[in-house]
């Protein structure tokens, strides 16, 4: 009996000695596996194939393309303008009445210089007749060019993406005709307005009310001096302008401008309108100025000109000086490898991206072409559908494990 109880002692003895030597096996497995190296959490992207396209994007505003400011002739009373902002006004229509100040008009100095404008503005007049020639020749031939191409095109030997940009070459080239007939109707007022001033000093006119009419016909965009008063020669009246003629001038980066051409694609947004209005960029004015960014840095900027390519009837609410805003397309491709600019970083003089392959990161470099701020195309290194970490934190290092979140 007594050999019994000894024996079932000794049991419970070892049974407590081995649960606790499982205990311990346990808690030291917990210790060893807590202190395993685990997997990276990071975000996984894929490399994609399709298209990538860049852009400059900035605000900007429209304007009435030709404008024309109505000033004093000579130095008189004028009577108080009856226009206001927004009415129409025809070709010859009179806008202002002057009654000339006799005596001091007729002194050397002031007929001198009436001799000088009538003789600047028949300079002018003859500059613009030459320019309105050559915009003549040029619309002529982009005409004949437009209509030769049309016919290659129905033949089908012509793409219609060339057909495209040499009916955008015939539009920007009418365009450039109108505003050259607009500065001869304007060459040849001003030297009619100038001509009647010398006139009054010279004292050949018997009326004494001069009138001063419209050389266009067009809207009053702006008023300047509305009273009546004695007003000095060459004092701005009004403004007047055409609003069915309307541009876009956008201010962007010198460093962005070098990229930007004429006859891009323009994406005009934010105008107020349903859906996005077409246009192409006219010109790059050559000089550029400086401008303080709302971080008071200076920054050298310079006007991109934008023509409008969609119907008037969409954006004929438009009027001058309304805010927009545009997207220059500087270059598209329809079927390029891409990754998001996240996953792409510097190493050493080159880019770089961690691939992932079955869970371990690999320091892959890369060649990379164009980019436009969300995208970065790949050139070469990686491949449609290879697997890469956005974002790498510094614990993601070449050969770590990692898994996506």
């Amino acid at each position: 009996m007594a050999t019994t109880k000894k024996k079932k002692r000794d049991a419970v003895k070892w049974l407590k000695r081995g649960l606790w030597g499982l205990a311990a096996l346990g808690l030291v497995g917990m210790i060893v596996v807590a202190f395993l190296p685990k997997p990276v959490p990071v975000d996984l992207v894929s490399v994609t194939r399709g298209e990538l396209r860049v852009t400059v994007d900035e605000d900007g505003r429209t304007r009435v393309s030709d404008r024309y400011v109505v000033s004093a002739p000579l130095t008189g009373n004028v009577g108080r303008i009856e226009l206001n902002p927004g009415d129409a006004v025809s070709e010859g229509a009179v806008l202002a009445r002057f009654v000339p100040i006799a005596r001091p008009l007729m002194d050397a100095q002031t007929q001198a210089e009436a001799q000088a404008r009538v003789a600047a503005g028949n300079a002018q007049l003859r500059q613009a007749r030459a320019s309105l020639e050559r915009a003549r020749a040029a619309s002529t031939f982009a005409e004949t060019q437009a209509a030769r191409q049309r016919g290659l095109v129905e033949r089908g030997t012509l793409s219609r993406d060339t057909l495209d940009q040499i009916q955008l070459e015939e539009r920007s080239r009418h365009e450039e005709l109108v505003s050259a007939e607009f500065g001869v109707r304007v060459a040849a007022h001003q030297v009619e307005m100038a001509r009647a001033a010398l006139g009054r000093i010279e004292g050949e006119e018997s009326d004494e009310q001069m009138e001063v009419s419209s050389p266009i016909e067009g809207v009053v965009l702006r008023v300047l001096n509305e009273n009546a008063g004695v007003i000095q020669a060459g004092t701005p009246i009004l403004e007047l302008g055409d609003p069915s003629h309307l541009e876009i001038a956008v201010d962007v980066l010198t460093s962005d401008a070098i990229h930007i051409e004429p006859g891009q694609r323009v994406s005009i947004e934010r105008w107020g309108g349903d859906g996005p209005l077409d246009g192409h960029v006219r010109m790059i004015e050559p000089s550029a100025f400086t401008r303080t960014s709302a971080l008071g840095v200076e920054e050298q900027r310079v006007n991109v000109l934008i023509d409008l390519d969609t119907e008037r009837e969409r954006w004929a609410r438009l009027g001058d000086g309304y805010r927009v805003e545009t997207r220059i397309v500087v270059w598209e491709e329809q079927d390029v490898s891409s990754v998001p600019a996240s996953a792409v970083f510097r190493h050493g003089d080159g880019w770089a991206v961690f691939r992932v392959e079955a869970g371990v990161a690999h320091l892959v470099d890369v060649q990379t072409g164009r980019r436009n701020g969300l995208q970065v195309q790949i050139l070469e290194g990686i491949e449609e559908g290879d697997r890469v970490v956005a974002h790498p934190s510094d614990r993601v290092v070449d050969g770590v494990e990692v898994e996506g979140r």
